[in-house]
């Protein structure tokens, strides 16, 4: 069992504290919160030790779960890598690329494990249609959210699109050739609605949408391969598969099937729904850190995963910037 302890008890880091709890190979050790009020009014309402010291919380552990805010994620894992702790550290990596680059770093010359909390790779919505996207070649998503001033203190790019850029790096085997952005702040100073489209040296082409200032919530992506098409709805948890199959002989009583000509023959159109489990993807992510790290193995999601996907998200922000020095 892992002695584990979090730190940041704010909104995310109070459902950390919960979910730990019910994993088997933790043990939850206490949490961290800068502040002295939050560590009372979340000691009372979780039921976990509050430590006034990060150091001695840090060394009572196995591991360390940082949900601070992003500024602070530096500092808080520079501190565990120092004692040698395991990291589980949420989304974004770090500030910037250059700190995401110094924690990569120190992890590695410390030989300890990082896993950046990427939780739509958990959801079960993907973990049911992943196995179906094989060699995606065209890529849209849709991120779309209600306005909440929570989180608007960075851009949308970070706060919203770098879930669909994880996942897109994370399907899509080959380096990024171009990317284009363009976006509008709206409500807040930093991008509120934006638009990226990376290309990918093998011809791959991902158009990525996130809005923080919708009338409803969406979370879609659709993935278009040769002879499939394959549809993620990460909020209603349902995922979609529609393929080709080459029909050999005469087709199945009922098949939908269409006729391509004499080159391609006669294909039958399958429609598949994959079960979805129902899981907590936050609770299912921290297990398998846990296990990656009892069975010595590499986290689902590591720490030059977390880093590519912050440096593609300020190469868009980078581009936003530029083409809003020229409107």
């Amino acid at each position: 069992m892992l002695k584990i302890g979090v730190v940041g008890a704010g909104h995310l880091g109070k459902i950390h504290l919960n979910q730990i709890k019910e994993i088997p190979d933790y043990q939850l050790i206490g949490f961290h919160d800068s502040s002295a009020e939050v560590r009372k009014i979340v000691s009372e309402s979780v039921y976990a030790k509050p430590f006034e010291s990060l150091q001695e919380l840090i060394s009572s552990c196995d591991v360390i779960d940082v949900v601070t805010p992003t500024f602070a994620h530096l500092a808080v894992a520079a501190e565990a890598i120092r004692q040698s702790k395991h990291i589980f550290i949420e989304k974004p990596l770090a500030n910037n690329p250059d700190e995401g680059r110094q924690i990569a770093a120190l992890a590695r010359e410390a030989g300890v494990k990082i896993q950046v909390g990427h939780v739509e790779r958990f959801n079960p919505a993907f973990t049911a249609a992943a196995e179906f996207i094989k060699n995606p070649m065209f890529i849209e998503t849709h991120r779309l959210a209600q306005f909440n001033p929570r989180g608007t203190d960075v851009s949308v790019v970070l706060d919203l699109m770098i879930h669909d850029i994880d996942i897109i790096l994370s399907l899509v085997k080959s380096p990024i050739k171009r990317i284009n952005a363009s976006g509008v702040a709206v409500v807040s100073d930093t991008p509120d609605i934006a638009n990226a489209r990376i290309e990918f040296d093998n011809g791959c082409v991902a158009n990525l949408t996130s809005s923080r200032i919708s009338l409803k919530n969406m979370r879609k992506s659709r993935f278009f391969q040769r002879d499939a098409y394959i549809s993620v709805d990460f909020l209603e948890k349902k995922s979609e598969v529609v393929r080709l199959k080459t029909v050999i002989g005469e087709p199945e009583p009922f098949a939908f099937t269409i006729d391509l000509g004499p080159d391609k023959g006669v294909k039958q159109i399958i429609f598949d729904n994959p079960p979805v489990k129902e899981t907590n993807a936050i609770r299912t992510e921290l297990a398998m850190f846990a296990k990656s790290i009892l069975a010595n193995e590499q986290p689902i999601v590591s720490v030059d995963d977390g880093l590519l996907a912050l440096e593609t998200a300020h190469t868009i922000i980078e581009k936003l910037k530029a083409n809003q020095a020229l409107a």
